[in-house]
């Protein structure tokens, strides 16, 4: 009797451990499915502006019109230079941190439920008065932190 029941406990264990799996793999691909369209958005935003600055963790670009993006309370947003009139692009977030050069933006990013993600986005010069635009996505995100609430450094 007793070998039934550590049998049955088993089976019902393999059994929530098969689900979590899944609740995790389903999780991740929203992430990774969020990810995707916050990066073709910060590509197409990017393209043809002239970088301002960085201060106080936001970059400002100018475009049609000046432009400011950064992180606030949980989520990166696109504002005007001012930081009024706000479109979220991505929520869920711990922390963000934006370095630029001439020529060179680079946003990281720390998500609530673990992980990092980089976004690296470089204006290249080919000739005179042409530019080249390429961005590369630096994928540092740990499964594991989602499985265990933390972020693994």
């Amino acid at each position: 009797m007793a070998l039934l029941a550590i049998s049955g406990s088993v089976l019902v264990i393999s059994g929530l451990t098969k689900m979590l799996k899944e609740q995790v793999a389903i999780s991740q691909s929203d992430s990774i499915k969020d990810w995707q369209i916050f990066c073709q958005q910060m590509r197409f935003e990017l393209s043809g502006t002239k970088l301002d600055r960085v201060e106080q963790n936001f970059l400002y670009v100018t475009k049609d019109k000046k432009l400011r993006f950064g992180f606030m309370s949980d989520d990166f947003r696109k504002t005007d230079d001012k930081g009024q009139s706000y479109q979220p692009m991505l929520y869920d977030i711990k922390a963000a941190k934006i370095q630029a050069t001439k020529n060179l933006i680079t946003i990281r990013i720390d998500f609530n439920q673990g992980g990092e993600r980089t976004f690296i986005f470089q204006k290249i010069r080919k000739r005179r008065n042409t530019s080249i635009y390429a961005s590369l996505i630096i994928d540092v995100f740990n499964v594991s932190s989602v499985l265990f609430g933390k972020a693994n450094r």
